[in-house]
């Protein structure tokens, strides 16, 4: 029986295709304005169609070409388009051009016929002035022949095995007629949490998810490029060996990719003077230090939210990274990673702006796998695990810039975009890393 289809719409680097993924999906397509994110789930995801243009003007019947899929039944649209919230005076919000993105997620749900979607948003959609338009958001799912469940609920990652405190609004919709999905019921109790709920264990936290990690900062290559080998690995927490890879079931349903797990990938270093590492240092776990407005984790709770910072077009204001609990520096992308619940697998670009905003605008994997389970189940889908394994993509994805990401997909650089520096260094980080002949660690 062949895995049921799912499409992924404002796809960025691929946590809810990933999550999805895991819970039994074949994922088929994925839309993703930004080229530079287009490139980075393309390579972690190299049999999926990566659609690198805006949702606007986009069909479904287009969706369906790139895909291969032909006339076959989609099983679920999945994503978060990004909205404005407020109407104009005397309008709907949905009639608000700054909310068109929204319209057109709508739009494609129903050109592509799919039994399911999930819409995902911020919390502050339920709040104030914005909840009128989330009412316009479920009626307009209403009206072209979807039932809603109701009430709509904001899930917080940490119930899901994530060590982070971030919460997400999520609707979940049916094709009329079809059994209308639950919300996935919590599966863990948030680390440094006081709450003891029969059946439930707590989640990971901080120390969970980056103890066993290398620390960046003992090797001078990361100074030059965002990978290294090691054998420096310490011994993993549960929640560790998963991120790993270490078991078969780490995979959960999902495919199984060729990687070389010795390598410490997305670790690239981060300068910091002395002034700003002694402010580290005499800043209190869970607490933010006052000069740079970080926040430094505690080692037994939880992250803060991890944000993705701003585009070029809003001044590109760097991700802001919190401070390990235990060394006096931001943490790396790939600890970042650990945090949103991203297998050691999954590359993100070679730079730390991108890099994090890739990680920062992403739903976390587990959340995502929670959700995904519970259309799996109303759908009467029987997932099955995956034992072909499938190669990562070509490493140079992850180090185009804006311009080269564009060629690449035959688009236009995306207006107000600008490229980061990085040039010859990040080619010669991918020169050496195709001399590497990957290992696959289960098949």
């Amino acid at each position: 029986m062949p895995r049921p289809i799912g499409i992924d719409l404002f796809a960025g680097v691929g946590g809810m295709s990933l999550g999805f993924e895991q819970a039994g999906f074949d994922v088929v397509a994925a839309v993703e304005y930004d080229p530079v994110h287009a490139a980075a789930h393309e390579f972690n995801f190299p049999s999926c169609a990566t659609i690198a243009r805006s949702v606007v003007h986009l069909s479904g019947a287009q969706i369906r070409e790139a895909a291969g899929i032909g006339g076959e039944r989609v099983d679920v649209v999945f994503g978060g388009p990004p909205c404005q919230g407020f109407s104009l005076i005397g309008q709907r919000a949905l009639d608000d051009p700054r909310n068109g993105l929204v319209r057109d997620y709508v739009r494609i749900v129903r050109e592509l016929e799919a039994n399911y979607f999930v819409f995902e948003n911020v919390k502050g959609l339920t709040l104030g002035e914005q909840r009128k338009f989330l009412e316009e958001i479920i009626a307009e799912f209403r009206s072209i022949g979807y039932n809603v469940r109701l009430p709509w609920r904001v899930l917080n990652a940490a119930h899901y095995g994530v060590p982070q405190d971030r919460e997400r609004l999520i609707l979940i919709g049916a094709r009329r007629g079809l059994p209308l999905p639950e919300y996935p019921m919590a599966k863990t109790i948030p680390a440094g949490s006081d709450l003891e709920l029969r059946g439930l264990q707590h989640g990971p936290s901080c120390e969970d998810a980056l103890e066993d990690l290398p620390d960046a900062e003992t090797f001078e290559t990361l100074n030059e490029r965002d990978w290294v080998a090691t054998g420096r690995w310490g011994s993993p927490s549960a929640y560790a060996a998963e991120m790993r890879c270490l078991e078969p079931e780490s995979w959960h349903f999902g495919i199984p990719r060729v990687w070389d797990a010795s390598i410490l990938t997305s670790s690239a270093r981060s300068e910091h003077t002395e002034i700003s590492r002694r402010r580290f240092a005499e800043t209190p776990s869970g607490r933010v230090e006052p000069i740079s407005r970080l926040f430094k984790l505690p080692r037994f709770g939880l992250a803060n939210t991890l944000r993705a910072g701003s585009d070029s077009q809003r001044g590109a204001f760097t991700s802001p990274r919190p401070i390990h609990y235990r060394f006096n520096r931001c943490v790396t992308v790939r600890e970042m990673a650990r945090l949103h619940g991203f297998p050691d697998w999954f590359r993100f670009h070679v730079t730390k702006w991108h890099g994090a905003r890739q990680i920062g605008n992403a739903v976390p994997p587990p959340l995502a796998r929670a959700i995904a389970a519970e259309i799996v189940l109303a759908s009467g889908a029987a997932p099955r695990r995956q034992t072909t394994a499938l190669a990562l993509g070509d490493p140079n994805l992850l180090a185009m810039e804006m311009s080269e990401a564009a060629a690449h997909f035959g688009v236009p650089v995306p207006i107000g975009s600008r490229d980061r520096k990085s040039g010859a260094r990040k080619r010669k980080q991918i020169d050496i890393e195709r001399e590497r002949t990957p290992k696959l660690l289960y098949a």
